[in-house]
């Protein structure tokens, strides 16, 4: 079977969909080396990349969004609640073993 260029080419929403997730895996890659880094001057660097790319990672879903190819559900109270106890519990948590 011969693959045409048409059977190759992405359609604007799975373009949108892959830059999303390539800037998502450069903010992990960001933040582990953030995390790593070994001198203030590699760190700062860094976090600005870091933040950088969190401007792209938004520009990007905000254009998803507002195509209608991104939109996340909004939370409940219930479950804003929970995760807002539970890392409550974390905290204190850290603070009393720290």
């Amino acid at each position: 079977m011969k693959l045409t260029k048409m059977d190759c080419t992405l359609n604007e929403k799975d373009t949108l969909q892959d830059m999303l997730d390539c800037e998502k895996q450069l903010m992990e890659l960001y933040t582990t080396a953030l995390f790593e880094g070994s001198t203030k001057s590699l760190r700062k660097n860094f976090s600005e990349n870091l933040l950088a790319v969190a401007e792209n990672q938004y520009c990007l879903y905000t254009q998803m969004n507002t195509r209608g190819y991104y939109a996340p559900k909004p939370a409940d109270k219930n479950s804003i609640d929970t995760a807002v106890d539970t890392f409550k519990k974390q905290k204190n948590s850290l603070k009393a073993n720290g």
